[in-house]
């Protein structure tokens, strides 16, 4: 059996049974974990398939949350507010997209900052509607086919298969002609406008399928904390995200899942550490920049690294061993 076969088996039972030995506070942590599972796998694949740079995912993540919120205080339920998030969020990726896809790299990522620091603004400013700096409180968590999701743990296993049944679409989508549209387009953006590729449709959909998935994944937040308020979708949450990403491994699929755990999970165990409770967001941000020096790409690219360094002694030692014999011949 595969090492990667065991890893994945292993990896089944830990989400599906750990969380009956936890208390409630690590069943919240393992919930918490997942949706940010599920919003930076909509980042992985801007960032990681398209090779677009994006700043504002906290700004989708945060509108997800905000709709579901004002959408339950209207008494809609939460099963039509779910699907209106991600809608609305992937509707305003595009219409984001087409002025910001304009511009490429850096000046993407300044585009979208922006966008963030926008909407930012006007979840703090428009009482209205949002609530301000006041939020939204009392936000009910589901019931499914009458089956109440208010304890933690239901809540767990609701959003785990949320997490698995989005994880299936994309790998889905990944395999399709449309994902390997999405790595041309990423890996040489002229070749693959010189095969067929439209760079800006394909651009564009990536960048408004990430938003989809953080769309769902605020409503999933909103309704994990029961309040919202602008604090969590800041540019700063934007650059965590981003992060995320690029310490599990940007356009590897299991990225997220890594790349989340050393966000959200790390910094909690640091802090419950002996000795570094007071030291763990410095030891936490040190940790990350010696990750990023040693492995650029990420903690996934472990594997591929080794296995270059073998391929590259081996030649090595054909070449080696070519030059042996031709120095026996002459």
């Amino acid at each position: 059996m595969k090492i990667s076969t065991v890893i994945a088996v292993l990896g089944a039972l830990l989400v599906l049974v750990a969380p009956q030995f936890l208390k409630n506070y690590g069943i919240y942590l393992m919930t918490y974990w997942l949706v940010f599972i599920i919003a930076t796998m909509g980042l992985n694949l801007t960032i990681g398939y398209a090779g677009q740079k994006s700043l504002g995912h906290a700004a989708f993540f945060g509108i997800g949350a905000y709709t579901v919120a004002i959408m339950m205080k209207a008494g809609i339920s939460f099963w039509l507010g779910l699907p209106t998030a991600a809608l609305i969020c992937f509707a305003v990726g595009i219409v984001l997209g087409f002025p910001a896809l304009r511009v490429q790299a850096i000046y993407l990522a300044f585009a979208t900052l922006g966008f963030n620091t926008a909407v930012w603004l006007v979840m703090r400013n428009e009482e209205w509607l949002t609530g301000g700096t006041f939020g939204i409180n009392n936000i009910a968590r589901p019931s499914l086919f009458g089956y109440s999701l208010d304890k933690n743990l239901p809540y767990y296993y609701f959003v785990l298969a949320v997490t698995v049944v989005l994880a299936g679409l994309l790998w889905g989508l990944l395999r399709s002609p449309w994902g390997k549209a999405f790595t041309a387009l990423r890996d040489n953006p002229i070749r693959a406008e010189s095969l067929g590729v439209n760079i800006r449709n394909y651009t564009l959909l990536s960048f408004a399928i990430g938003a989809a998935y953080a769309g769902v994944a605020g409503a999933l937040f909103a309704s994990l904390v029961q309040f919202i308020e602008p604090a969590p979708f800041t540019v700063a949450a934007s650059i965590m995200m981003y992060l995320m990403v690029v310490v599990g491994g940007a356009g590897y699929f299991f990225g997220p899942i890594v790349g989340a755990a050393v966000g959200v999970v790390l910094p909690e165990w640091f802090r419950d550490v002996p000795g570094v409770s007071n030291w763990y967001l410095p030891m936490f941000g040190a940790a990350v920049v010696l990750l990023m020096v040693w492995l650029p790409d990420g903690l996934l690219s472990i594997p591929d690294r080794i296995r270059d360094r073998r391929a590259a002694r081996a030649a090595s030692a054909l070449r080696a061993a070519a030059a042996g014999r031709m120095g026996a011949s002459s």
